[in-house]
């Protein structure tokens, strides 16, 4: 459930600044906001959610956006939403602390409080990946309860996605791995994903802006992603200052190679496929084969073993084979011509 927050500002000197008062640095966050949603063609009239933690990243983004609006630079209807993992002790009082900074800055709050561990048991999850589903849905309730205009900003900077790169690289991914996190997908935008984690905390402490710390977050021994972030990352920065830059040019190399080979393989597809299923009697070359299985089973995209095994029963000599794909798919393999059912009975 969302749940409409009613929580009193700070206490003394903890009160956050209102966005007609806040110090000139945090005029930076405002310019980053403002640069990275230009780029991402978010409307300056658009609804938008922002996903706010209380970490820096996220107030970052708070401030930054609320001095926009607050300057007359945009005219977004903002709304803060914070969803509580409830995974640590003190989490409740970190939204009770966000919630304080969104009535600080006028803006409505939305919280939810999710069992993530529950949620990890029972899909199988990571604690991190159940975390993320829990959030995204949680985000995507709040943004369709507002409209269809409305879109999700989450506060994803530079630094998050060199580390999900370095983490694919580490699990043996694709190029499809190697893209990291989208600058945009559906509703949501990610306008920070271009800044530099270390710049925006520092306008924020230039500006006497607060902002909570996880602790978990800097622990190796929590998640893979934290050793990365803690131990990977630095120790590649003392062989090259500027890997996070190389590591962002790698991202956008391999998303434009991956759209072009996405792109070849939608056209085989469709010059393939007929009624009678897809011709696979002169098989393309596996590369673009495997987008183009991918493309016909649709989302979520099969695993790569399942892939892997419907084209080796499609370019094998015998037929009247079926090979599963997930979610209900079926692929069968008949005189060199591949069927993909909804559902295999």
């Amino acid at each position: 459930m969302v749940e409409q927050g009613t929580h009193k500002p700070l206490a003394g000197g903890s009160n956050p600044p209102s966005a007609t008062s806040l110090p000139d640095p945090a005029k930076q966050l405002a310019i980053a906001v403002a640069r990275g949603t230009d780029a991402l063609g978010v409307p300056a009239d658009a609804p938008l959610v922002l996903a706010v933690s209380g970490g820096p990243d996220s107030t970052a983004l708070l401030h930054g956006a609320a001095r926009l609006v607050a300057d007359g630079d945009r005219s977004w209807s903002l709304s803060v939403a914070h969803l509580d993992h409830g995974l640590r002790e003190g989490s409740e009082a970190d939204a009770a602390r966000v919630a304080d900074t969104a009535a600080a800055l006028g803006l409505p709050f939305r919280r939810a409080r999710a069992d993530v561990a529950g949620l990890a048991r029972r899909e199988g999850r990571s604690l991190e990946d159940a975390g993320r589903q829990a959030r995204y849905r949680f985000l995507e309730e709040v943004a369709a309860g507002i409209g269809t205009r409305a879109l999700i900003a989450t506060a994803h900077t530079a630094d998050d996605l060199a580390e999900t790169v370095l983490l694919r690289v580490v699990r043996g991914s694709g190029m499809r791995g190697l893209r990291g996190i989208p600058a945009r997908r559906g509703r949501v935008v990610r306008p920070l994903l271009r800044e530099r984690r270390a710049d925006l905390r520092a306008a924020l402490d230039r500006a006497e802006i607060a902002y909570l710390l996880d602790p978990t977050n800097d622990d190796p021994s929590h998640a893979e992603r934290n050793r990365i972030r803690v131990e990977v990352l630095p120790a590649l920065e003392r062989i090259n200052p500027r890997v996070v830059e190389a590591l962002l040019r790698l991202s956008a190399n391999a998303t434009a190679d991956d759209d072009l080979l996405d792109a070849l393989a939608a056209a085989e597809l469709a010059r393939r496929r007929s009624a009678d299923g897809i011709d696979w009697r002169e098989p393309p070359d596996r590369a673009i084969g495997r987008r183009a299985m991918r493309l016909a089973a649709g989302e979520p995209a099969p695993s790569a073993e399942r892939i892997e095994a419907l084209l080796d029963a499609a370019e094998g000599p015998r037929g009247g084979l079926t090979v599963e794909l997930g979610g209900g798919r079926a692929a069968t393999v008949r005189e060199r011509r591949i069927a993909i059912s909804a559902a295999h009975e």
